[in-house]
């Protein structure tokens, strides 16, 4: 079967509110609008015209707005039990967990796979959050390691937080902050709040100087702010 081509972000504007999605061309025949946890996603055969594309979301505005309104007033996720079998979202693809209780907590990745270990003192659930927060240094170390030199600055410290509302921090001693939790996010969101962190290392403020250098590493740093608001809701609840 042919593989489908990467998702593109994309924005729309629906009755003046700007609506960000992800847009994912393959040999099917139609075009299919659907909304989850990650917002408006569209599917389209690889030829069809954005005109075309967005002609039909048009059609549907009505629709898209109130089930994307939907999904913004449900209630915080509550706490997530993690059991055998489970799965969970993390850059925008599906891991599957196993749980398998033995003497000594460890875990370990395997593909699209995370194997869980847990013991009677560090329970499942504690032992996802510390796996997640490894992975999820070792994907900010990398993306920080790939835009540094971009902007011409040195690689800058980086510490995990786990705010809730903050997603990142940028210290005057040029440290970097940046919550573990984006790992719940699609990478060219993460790839946004690291930009936005390294460009203050070159402009501690938010001044017009400043967004043109998170535009220089991040051109379409609009969308993925927008993405970033619209799926902050849903991220699970450990």
């Amino acid at each position: 079967m042919p593989s489908a081509a990467p998702e593109a972000a994309r924005r729309i504007v629906i009755a003046g509110q700007a609506v960000a999605y992800q847009l994912r061309r393959s040999q099917r025949r139609t075009i299919g609008i659907s909304i989850d946890h990650r917002g408006l996603r569209v599917g389209a055969p690889k030829q069809a015209r954005i005109g075309d594309i967005e002609n039909l979301i048009h059609q549907h505005s009505a629709w898209v707005l109130d089930k994307l309104a939907n999904w913004r007033e449900r209630p915080a996720p509550e706490k997530l039990e993690i059991s055998d079998g489970a799965e969970i979202f993390i850059l925008d693809s599906p891991l599957t967990v196993t749980v398998t209780p033995i003497g000594r907590p460890r875990w370990q990745f395997a593909g699209d796979k995370l194997h869980l270990w847990p013991s009677a003192t560090v329970n499942a659930n504690k032992l996802l959050e510390k796996a997640l927060r490894e992975k999820s240094r070792g994907v900010f170390l990398e993306r920080l390691a790939h835009y540094a030199p971009l902007l011409g600055v040195a690689m800058p410290a980086l510490r995990l937080s786990s705010a809730r509302t903050r997603w990142g921090s940028c210290s005057h001693h040029g440290g970097i902050s940046l919550n573990w939790r984006l790992i719940f996010m699609p990478l060219p969101v993460v790839d946004y709040v690291v930009c936005h962190e390294l460009a203050h290392l070159k402009e501690m403020n938010h001044s017009p100087r400043f967004w043109s250098v998170v535009e220089q590493l991040c051109p379409d740093w609009r969308l993925r702010r927008l993405e970033l608001r619209q799926l902050a809701r849903q991220i699970p609840n450990l």
